[in-house]
């Protein structure tokens, strides 16, 4: 994510800032130019925004209850800000503990709408199809005592269920420990999930799927059978060659899930790094041949960046460096992955699906009969969950 700051005094802020801690003006997120921004007050809940001028905008109905800092159209009938209104089920946020796992979900969800919206992809809601993109954010029954099966995190023909408990985390180290996983956040666990839903859209109806088989394998063998066979055997030997985490291994859908989340990862972190312009030349006794003098120079918009192999060469000197930093504090690897030629190939397979939707999209005339038509077409499968 780019660096922010107050425009009304040039203080850096966050993306999840409230109000600007030197000069106190409100502060929110404009998603039509994708920037935080300074608030002038202008009567009746209604803003003017300084990245925005002219605009006059209100906060999203979820920021009486500090759980967004977004910003709608105040002449909008939508309650919700782009990110909230997918929201089909929230917990019982009159339970304390309830309310501030909420919280911290939604925060990671909004750095996953933020994303998805930089790569102009397709967002529709249920309120528009029925088959649109919605999320239920459970707690499992027995954490207030009452009868029912736990709540699995998981993806359901564009409904994504996230158990609550995830934003615990002793709770969310304790799974990742009991799955024997290298990452497990709130962040990633969206990032992966709308690697389903994305697959839906950008691939299950479209000419690339031939491609898709070829790349990551036939989705059509047994969803279930395959999960139960990766539980119970594992991952199969040398899966690190062909596979970007062990998960992956289990059916082609969970394969694609990963890549998507993990091109996501790139991306995103790739424009951090470019917002500090961040510069990375190992002292190596041979430098790459295809680096002059060793130096790497993030200074790109990798959201714009339409060749993959731009991404790539930033990401792999990168992900080299902090993770020797962290190991010098003492912590493990920021990016625990290897990133193989086969991964390689699957994620510019993903980049490619989504700079094609992209142009789609931004050559259509009414972007909503695009995702119409995609909706139609998600229609006309057979659900199966997908975790």
């Amino acid at each position: 994510m780019k660096i922010f700051q107050c425009q009304a005094c040039d203080q850096p802020i966050s993306f999840e800032s409230t109000a600007c801690e030197s000069c106190q003006r409100r502060l929110g997120f404009v998603t039509e130019v994708h920037e935080m921004s300074a608030l002038e007050p202008s009567g009746d809940d209604v803003f003017h925004a300084y990245a925005n001028p002219g605009a006059k905008l209100r906060f999203c109905a979820n920021a009486a209850h500090d759980a967004c800092n977004w910003m709608v159209p105040a002449d909008s009938a939508e309650p919700y800000c782009i990110a909230c209104r997918h929201n089909r089920l929230v917990p019982d946020i009159t339970i304390e503990k309830n309310l501030t796992r909420w919280r911290q979900i939604e925060a990671a969800k909004h750095r996953l709408f933020y994303t998805l919206m930089r790569l102009g992809l397709p967002l529709a809601s249920r309120e528009q199809y029925s088959d649109g993109l919605a999320f239920d954010f459970l707690a499992d029954p027995a954490e207030n005592q009452a009868p029912g099966p736990p709540v699995l995190t998981g993806h359901d023909n564009g409904l994504i269920t996230l158990n609550i408990a995830e934003a615990d985390d002793a709770e969310r180290e304790r799974r990742r420990m009991l799955f024997g996983e290298f990452y497990r956040t709130l962040l990633g666990h969206f990032r992966h999930e709308i690697g389903h839903y994305f697959w839906d859209v950008l691939v299950r109806y479209d000419a690339s799927l031939p491609t898709c088989r070829v790349i990551f394998g036939d989705e059509s063998a047994d969803y279930g059978e395959a999960l139960q066979n990766h539980y119970r055997n594992g991952p199969p030997p040398h899966w690190e060659e062909t596979h970007v985490s062990s998960y992956a291994t289990a059916h082609p859908w969970e394969d694609f899930a990963e890549t998507f989340a993990h091109y996501l990862h790139i991306v995103d972190t790739l424009e951090t790094a470019s917002a500090f312009e961040i510069q990375v030349r190992p002292k190596l006794r041979t430098a790459p041949e295809d680096i002059e003098d060793g130096l790497v120079v993030i200074d790109f918009d990798p959201y714009s960046a339409g060749d993959f192999g731009r991404l790539i060469a930033a990401w792999m000197p990168l992900t080299y460096a902090v993770n020797s930093l962290n190991r010098s504090m003492g912590q493990p690897a920021l990016y625990p992955f290897k990133l193989t030629p086969a991964v390689i190939a699957k994620l510019a397979f993903v980049h490619e699906r989504i700079y094609s939707a992209r142009n789609t999209l931004a050559t259509a005339e009414i972007g909503a009969d695009m995702l119409k038509a995609v909706i139609t077409g998600l229609r006309q499968r057979v659900a199966a969950p997908t975790t």
